[in-house]
């Protein structure tokens, strides 16, 4: 059986070692005390509060201290967490919430309007503290006499909401077992230890925020900076005085850096290399970095497996660019056609994944659980094809999503909340080359007749019931969308030719 409580062990072995440090404030706490916290935090909750094994606690909060507090508390007392985009506007947090329905909503003060708006929406009234409170509640909180509940390795430390190509986000289950092979996939992978420190600047309601390097750094002691917002000239001050040993970014963030001034002076000679995800690094930016003496390991990986499935080792970066590498340790592959046969190289076909840092499936939906798989085998949407020599390239995707900044969109999400203008008859959207962000999305519309609504009046439409990145950038007024054989609309025939 799993150990699942991580914070204990690193309190026995070195309690006196820094854990977590508030990059925006200083602040940093060690293993001793953030396993003493954290248990005390559990039993608040368990004998005041009156959570339970299994229980949900939403959170709407920047990156901060209270995270991994609450993340030592759920693997104590078997609590779930459910990290909430805070971009996301209150009509879309109330359907998260309707379903994923929390027994403790925790609100930054700055959020506390957002979520109270989508209560009053969802009709729900969980019992709500300011994320302020959350440090102060566990500190003058005393340890239970209460023994702690059975956690196994089947039972989910996460739930994480992933927007479906319905329009309605799902909840990927993220399980201990899940927690505890990522890590040995990543371990095994790159050079993660007792000595490793990163920056960690990723979003807390991405699994890429969590999984990628702070879970697996915290298995192994090592030591993470937690910075709210991401700011070029600062996350450059923090890698040096922090001596980072590693650190993950998304390729926007790698070329803003790259452009800022202050990269090119900065001592960055502690890190060993740059983890990059999210979307493929142009040639350029990663030759920027390579003369700054910098390797970049790109990967792959997605919220419900993983998330650290491929890792392209530096040496590669160039030689094979483009690529996403090859399977991490206990990572199963196979790359099938239509008609469910494996692929030899060079042939497209889409990804299936096996291993057991697999979901068990979505949170109370069925429906999708079952679709995600065949045969075993978990069903990633995504079409790749793999070299002669082994190497995974990413060509395509069944699903329709973009990616705008590292963020997914998913096009029947946005074109929803557009079919509900009043001058809008018929609206598809695309995802669309963009210097800054990677992609963007562009709105192709059919409007009433005799109306022409304006760029500016459908943006404004959008961020009322959208979050800002899922704003398309180009709104195009088209008399009628095209269509194949099957009465669908033909995506592809939408991209225009100034793209």
């Amino acid at each position: 059986m799993l150990v699942t409580d991580w914070a204990a062990r690193w309190a026995m072995y070195s309690p006196a070692s820094i854990a977590f440090t508030d990059g925006d404030t200083g602040e940093a706490i060690t293993y001793g005390d953030l396993n003493r916290t954290g248990a005390q935090l559990a039993a608040h909750l368990r004998s005041v509060v009156g959570l339970r094994h299994g229980d949900r606690i939403a959170m709407l909060a920047e990156n901060n201290l209270a995270y991994p507090l609450l993340f030592v508390a759920a693997q104590k007392a078997g609590f779930v967490l459910v990290p909430v985009n805070y971009r996301l506007s209150a009509h879309e947090l109330a359907y998260i919430l309707t379903d994923a329905a929390p027994a403790l909503l925790i609100a930054e003060a700055q959020f506390a309007e957002l979520a109270n708006a989508a209560c009053t929406q969802a009709d729900l009234t969980p019992p709500h503290w300011l994320l302020e409170e959350v440090f102060a509640r566990a500190i003058e909180a005393t340890e239970s006499s209460l023994p702690w509940p059975a956690v196994t390795e089947t039972d989910p430390i996460f739930i994480l909401y992933t927007s479906g190509t319905t329009g309605f986000p799902k909840g990927a289950l993220y399980t201990h077992q899940m927690l505890f092979w990522n890590s040995v996939n990543t371990a095994l992978s790159l050079v993660i230890n007792t000595e490793s420190r990163t920056l960690n600047v990723m979003p807390p309601f991405h699994t890429g925020g969590w999984n990628v390097l702070l879970t697996p750094l915290l298995h192994r002691g090592g030591h993470s900076i937690l910075l709210r917002k991401f700011t070029a000239h600062r996350v450059l001050e923090l890698l040096e005085s922090s001596q980072s040993t590693i650190f993950m970014a998304v390729p926007t963030m790698l070329r803003m850096l790259a452009g800022d001034p202050a990269f090119t002076t900065a001592d960055l000679s502690s890190l060993r290399y740059i983890i990059v995800g999210g979307e493929p690094l142009p040639l350029p930016v990663i030759k920027q970095w390579h003369r700054r003496g910098i390797p970049i390991r790109q990967g792959f990986g997605m919220t419900e497996v993983g998330p650290n499935l491929f890792s392209l080792h530096q040496d590669d970066a160039t030689r094979k660019i483009g690529s996403i590498g090859r399977p991490n340790f206990y990572v199963e592959t196979r790359i099938i056609d239509e008609a469910g046969i494996d692929c030899p190289a060079d042939t497209p076909g889409e990804l299936l994944l096996r291993g057991p840092m697999v979901t068990p499936g979505y949170w109370q939906n069925d429906a999708a659980t079952e679709a995600a798989f065949q045969d075993g085998w978990f069903r990633t949407g995504d079409v790749v094809q793999r070299d002669d020599e082994g190497y995974f390239y990413v060509v395509g995707r069944l699903k329709e999503m973009y990616i705008s900044g590292g963020e997914n969109v998913y096009p029947a999400e946005v074109e929803r909340w557009l079919e509900k203008h009043p001058e809008i008859v018929d609206v598809a959207v695309v995802g669309v080359p963009d210097e800054k962000w990677g992609e963007v999305g562009s709105a192709f519309i059919v409007s009433q007749p005799g109306l022409t609504p304006t760029t500016e009046s459908l943006s404004d439409f959008c961020r009322q019931g959208l979050a800002r990145y899922k704003v398309p950038k180009y709104f195009i007024l088209v008399p009628e969308l095209p269509k194949n054989a099957t009465g669908k609309i033909d995506r592809r025939a939408l991209v225009p030719s100034q793209y």
